[in-house]
């Protein structure tokens, strides 16, 4: 019997040769080369490794992975994903999409295939503005927002794409930011270990339309202050000197300080299991919670598909294409 050797990968086995074009400056760039260096801890085959996008800034991201890629159409790459991993699911398939992609066009279909519990990993660039067509409102620009397309500014309710996967059914739900890169890298690990549809979020940054609009949770001298990194089974405390945390009040999660009033065991638990806390994190926007949210275990897609398949098989023996052309639902016109 022969054992197969551990697949041994560099991060520069995942780097194509194609010149990447986005603006200087661009966050695009740190969750590029992230999603680089974790991909090769996975012990994936580059060729079982497929990288799908829409249209966008984003959607360039199959020309610059050394892997499978489809630079597909808008908002629909994960009807694509849903398809290719039915088809073979061996293959470990990654959709990247950004706000406008995801959440406008393809609202829908992002949706359902966080229903169905498809066994892929979509990556969200939320940066809450149109970077690709020169710096148009999205779904996620906050209200007044002052654009080409909005210049008596927005007056639409934005999207909360968190919110939106856990209505959605989706398993796991994580949220990170372009430039905090070891909590990023992190969390994609995270993300790929998830069995099921897996949702990630990422903070980043359009320097050109919609400069510093993360700056609260980005900006090194503030982001501490404002961020609740959450870690599973440990209670939700924050602030630059850990002086802060998370209770749970009439009226949902409040803020308290640490100290003779509140100790850390007053504090809520992280539960990534927890539906519950998933909904209450998912509307915080101070602190703003991120890391794992949600991570539950669920039916992927593929298993009950596959599983009806087998059943059918049993029951009515292998299909044959050309018997099924020729049944009593078929008829010839003259």
């Amino acid at each position: 019997m022969t054992i197969s050797e551990p697949i041994q990968l560099t991060r520069k086995d995942f780097v194509s040769n194609q010149t990447v074009r986005w603006c200087p400056g661009c966050g695009d760039y740190a969750i590029l080369a992230q999603l680089q260096k974790m991909m090769p801890g996975l012990g994936i085959p580059k060729e079982n490794i497929v990288f799908i996008s829409g249209i966008g800034c984003s959607s360039r991201f199959p020309y610059y992975m050394n892997t499978y890629g489809v630079h597909s159409i808008h908002g629909r790459a994960p009807t694509l994903a849903t398809g290719l991993k039915v088809a073979n699911p061996d293959l470990s398939v990654w959709v990247i999409t950004g706000d406008g992609d995801g959440l406008s066009i393809g609202g829908n279909h992002l949706v359902h295939a966080c229903r169905r519990n498809v066994d892929i990993n979509i990556i969200l660039f939320n940066n809450r503005i149109y970077g690709l067509t020169k710096g148009q409102y999205s779904p996620t620009s906050p209200t007044g927002t002052r654009t080409k397309s909005s210049p008596m500014g927005s007056i639409e309710q934005p999207l909360n794409p968190i919110s939106v996967a856990l209505a959605s059914e989706a398993t796991f739900i994580a949220r990170t930011v372009d430039v905090i890169q070891k909590h990023m890298g992190e969390t994609f690990r995270s993300t790929a270990a998830h069995k099921g549809v897996s949702f990630v979020e990422v903070y980043q940054n359009c320097l050109i339309f919609n400069d510093g609009t993360w700056d609260a949770y980005s900006d090194r001298k503030i982001r501490d202050d404002n961020n609740l990194y959450l870690k599973n089974g440990e209670p939700m405390i924050f602030g630059k000197n850990s002086d802060k945390g998370l209770i749970l009040g009439r009226r949902g999660l409040e803020v308290v300080e640490l100290g003779e009033a509140y100790r850390e065991e007053d504090l809520i638990v992280h539960d990534k299991t927890s539906i519950g806390i998933a909904w209450l994190l998912s509307r915080l926007e101070y602190p703003m919670p991120l890391g794992v949210i949600l991570d539950i275990d669920k039916p992927t897609y593929g298993e009950g598909l596959y599983e009806q398949v087998e059943y059918a098989k049993a029951q009515r023996g292998e299909g044959d294409l050309q018997s099924l052309y020729f049944t009593e639902d078929s008829w010839t016109v003259s």
